[in-house]
């Protein structure tokens, strides 16, 4: 079993900036990537940033999100500047990789609540 421990949402004004962590544990075998996801309401699950053998970010937060992995104790964090009411959303952690003997699948935080007022 693996699990994902987030940290870190909550309520900030437009222009502002919030840190989110999460700390994975369980019997981890190999972690492909770890990123964050969010979801608006109303809207789809989309990936925000993932950090692997690459690094991705998607446009709408591109040059204001850092993405930041420590690979040896499973841990990824995601430092939010210049948030815009269009960030709000729930946050997941995600992990890609396998647990014990399974085969690689995703894993999945709680979400954590992110809510930028104009």
């Amino acid at each position: 079993q693996v699990q994902l421990v987030e940290s870190g949402g909550g309520l900030v004004h437009a222009g502002g900036s919030l840190r989110l962590s999460c700390a994975a544990s369980g019997s981890i075998r190999i972690v492909n990537y770890m990123g964050w996801y969010r979801q608006a309401p109303g809207k789809q699950r989309e990936l925000v940033a993932l950090s692997g053998n690459y690094t991705f970010y998607v446009d709408s937060v591109k040059g204001r999100f850092i993405i930041s992995r420590d690979a040896a104790k499973n841990t990824v964090d995601l430092q939010m500047n210049k948030l815009e009411p269009e960030d709000t959303a729930v946050y997941y952690c995600n992990l890609h990789g396998r647990s014990g003997w399974s085969s690689d699948q995703n894993y999945w935080g709680q979400g954590t609540q992110v809510t930028v007022s104009s």
